[in-house]
Parts: structure tokens; C-alpha cells; sequence
């Protein structure tokens, strides 16, 4: 897989920022987000607030995914 992590941009309570993230990654954020009735920019906000500084947002957007991932996996 040669698919290497694009710039996203992301509006966060008001202030511009932006991600780098690979396109797989891109849709199934985007998808959950959908599932759950919110925008990119509330969960992404809702994911700022709870990873603390031990990484960075695009790290917890993508633990984030998996996480969700496994869940619906194991839901199943």
C-alpha cells in the first residue's frame, strides 16, 4: 500500500487546523461521523478535547478509527 497521508482541513471550536491523513483512514472517519449523525468537525473537536497532549490529532483521529473498527467487528 502506497497510500501516504494527505492534508485535511478541520474547523476545532472555531479555529482552523488540519491533519495529515491517509485516504483510508479519511472515509471511515468520515463515515462514522455520518453514522453518527455529526460533522468531521464535531468529532474531530470531540477527539481534540479527550487525547491530551500525548499525541497528536491525527494520531487519535486514527485510534480513534480502529477503535470504532473493532468495535462494529465485534458487535457482530
Amino acid at each position: 500500500m502506497t497510500d501516504r497521508p494527505k492534508k485535511r482541513s478541520l474547523t476545532l471550536r472555531g479555529h482552523r487546523s488540519s491533519v495529515s491523513l491517509e485516504d483510508p483512514f479519511w472515509e471511515e472517519f468520515c463515515a462514522i461521523a455520518a453514522a453518527r449523525g455529526q460533522s468531521v468537525n464535531a468529532l474531530a473537536a470531540e477527539i481534540d478535547e479527550a487525547r491530551g497532549l500525548s499525541s497528536g490529532l491525527a494520531t487519535a483521529i486514527r485510534l480513534f478509527v480502529l477503535k470504532e473498527l473493532r468495535a462494529q467487528r465485534e458487535a457482530r
